[in-house]
This record gives C-alpha cells, structure tokens and sequence, in this order.
C-alpha cells in the first residue's frame, strides 16, 4: 500500500469558437442532431502519438457543443479518480461543514507522511493545490461514510465504490471509476450551478480551482495519479473561461512503456496545455 500511495503523491510536487480544419474528421457517433458531436482530431492525435504516452485529451467546446479528441475510445473508459476527486470531495468538506471556507486550518498531527511538503500545517486551500492525501482522507473520515456515499449519490461524479473500511481512501484505490466524458459532465453541471450545493459553496470551490488568471482567460484544473496494480494512470482536467467563451477538457495517460515515473508526471499538464493552445483555447 505504501508503494502505491507513494507513486499517487508524487504528483504534489508538479501540481504546485474553433472552425473544423480539414484534417479533422467526424466519427460516426451514432447521435441526434441535438447531441455534441464528436471529432477526430488530427493535431490531437499527433501530440500524443509523439509522446511517451498512451491516453486521451479530450476537449468540448461548449458554444458549438463540440466535442475533440485524438481517441473517444480511451475517453470513454473508466479510471480511478484519483486526486481529480478532490474537486466534489471539497464541495462534501464545504457542504457538511468539516471546513468551514478556503482558508480553514488543517492541522499537521506531527506524524511522518508520504510527503515532506505535507509535514505541516496548511489551509484548506493550500491541501487542494498541494494535493494533500492524508487531509482529504482526514475531511472524509470526519464527514464519515453516511455523509460521504449520500453526496456522491447527489454529485453523480462517476462510479465510486466503497464502504465503511474504505470510505478515505476509495479514490486512490479500489474499483471506483470515472471516464474523461464523466469528468467534464460533472464540470459543466459544476460550472451551470446544477449541483444540489449552496451558492456559498460553489463560490469558495470555484475559487479554490483557480490555477491560472491572465487578462486573457481564467484556468480551473486539478490533477491525478494512481498506480492501479503497479501501473500509473495520470489526469488533468478542469475548464477554461475565455471572455464569453468556455471550454473543457480531461486528459487521462498511461506511460508507454520504459517511460521514466518523473518524465511522464509533467506530461499531463504539458500535453494538456499544448492542446490548448494548438486549438487557440489559451
């Protein structure tokens, strides 16, 4: 278990409306006319192919309720959330009043963790950027698993499975699963306020999300890592607010094979970033 927790927590240290070009073709999605449609993108392919990745970005544009992607296989396939999870499990601590806002104390129990960085006391806030296990673990334990399965039932956020002696811990190992489809279904309706949260809730958590502000455009994102059976899995997901324009994206990786752990870590956010400024997103 140690060894698993220790590739997860790793990723703390590197987390501190388009026109279809003619390289990209429609996949025969077998939707109404009223549905998102799906493209194949070429640009998109490419930037992974060339990685030492295997995985998906996935991007929807929501003024043209489109959707881009170099693989809709891999986006519809399920993966441990891993620390994405941190994005409803803040909206739970929020909700039933484990914290109070972004800037509650977490106090540090003095005991050894995975992580040096962790080994002190932090804000609320500053355990969500940090991707503090051992305090969300801490908020859930406290929340418990009543509190804690009735609000994943009410967030809808994937397919989470756990019980009374996994309840802290059900995101980084187990049989819970959310596709990239999922997670930017559950950042729409996050975004469109359809959430069964409070509005003070939703201010804090939206708040909280902020990875990056220009004049330009405005970034919520989290990232993920998990070593389900000793093999890592990465995300990245969030949105983008650019003026009166919005987009979303989940990026879901396995590294190929040889890839060294510390090489694929960044790759996430780096990818993830260059698809978004490929489509002229950033």
């Amino acid at each position: 278990m140690k060894k698993i927790y220790f590739f997860i927590l790793l990723l703390a240290g590197f987390a501190c409306s388009q026109p279809k070009d003619q390289s990209q073709t429609k996949e025969d999605s077998g939707q109404t006319k009223q549905s998102p449609q799906l493209v194949v993108d070429s640009t998109l392919k490419e930037l992974v192919k060339t990685a030492p990745v295997k995985g998906a970005i996935l991007i929807y544009d929501y003024q043209q309720k489109r959707y881009y992607s170099n693989d809709f296989d891999w986006a519809k396939r399920g993966q441990l959330p891993a620390s994405t999870f941190k994005i409803p499990n803040s909206l739970i601590a929020l909700e039933v009043g484990t914290v109070k806002d972004d800037s509650t104390l977490l106090k540090w129990d003095g005991k050894k963790r995975y992580l040096k960085i962790w080994e002190k006391d932090m804000i609320f806030r500053q355990g969500f950027h940090l991707s503090c296990l051992p305090c969300y673990q801490e908020l859930s334990r406290k929340a418990g698993e009543e509190q804690m399965q009735a609000w994943v039932d009410k967030l809808k956020y994937g397919k989470m499975v756990f019980d009374s002696t996994s309840y802290d811990r059900f995101w980084v190992v187990g049989d819970s699963r959310i596709t990239p489809f999922e997670q930017i279904d559950f950042l729409i309706r996050f975004h469109e306020k359809k959430l069964p949260i409070s509005a003070r809730t939703d201010k804090i958590a939206k708040r909280m999300m902020v990875r990056k502000q220009t004049d330009q455009y405005v970034l919520r994102a989290k990232t993920g890592l998990s070593n389900p059976e000793g093999k890592l899995n990465g995300w990245f997901v969030g949105y983008v607010e650019k003026g009166d324009k919005l987009y979303f994206f989940a990026s879901n990786f396995d590294p190929k094979p040889g890839t060294p752990d510390k090489e694929f870590l960044p790759l996430r956010i780096e990818l993830t970033m260059k698809a978004l400024k490929q489509k002229g997103i950033l």
